[in-house]
């Protein structure tokens, strides 16, 4: 079985999101062919897409799995939903208890209406480079660039560390 470094862009709004993460987190590595490598800090960071909105809370996790892409979307999806996410019912870049987004996999270029590798617009968002950047500052993910590059090039005004 190859496994792969996956990286996981985590956020949420609504309720006590840090309680939310660390049971997502614990969720996906208890999943067969999971496992949690590492997780950055968390960040508070001002909402996106639609401003009028309580700030942020977002980390990166890296993930070592056996999984193909759809598989490891799958086990994303469960475990929002496991959350309270119901993107039914959800207004786009809108609150929510917690987004999971496949952010990249080694090795992996997808381009599929389920899943797109590398994610199509994380370069343009520095609420997932900056913590990206802590956990993997030197992956250069292809066609894109190294993450620390990426995230030192974007506004990084209002995005702070959580101690």
């Amino acid at each position: 079985m190859t496994v792969r470094r996956a990286w996981v862009g985590l956020g949420g709004n609504v309720g006590d999101v840090s309680a939310c993460f660390t049971s997502a987190l614990a969720m996906l590595g208890a999943a067969n062919g999971v496992d949690v490598v590492r997780v950055s800090r968390r960040y508070r960071t001002p909402a996106w897409g639609v401003t009028e909105q309580a700030d942020f809370i977002n980390a990166v996790a890296e993930l070592a799995t056996t999984l193909p892409p759809l598989d490891v979307l799958a086990a994303l999806q469960t475990t929002e939903r496991a959350h309270g996410r119901d993107r039914a019912r959800e207004q786009r870049w809108g609150p929510r208890t917690l987004d999971l987004d496949l952010l990249a996999m080694e090795g992996v270029h997808l381009d599929t209406p389920a899943l797109q590798l590398p994610h199509p617009r994380f370069a343009e968002r520095a609420f997932v480079l900056v913590p990206w950047a802590e956990i993997a500052a030197e992956l250069d993910v292809p066609g894109v660039g190294r993450i620390t590059d990426l995230a030192l090039a974007l506004d990084r005004s209002g995005i702070e560390a959580i101690p």
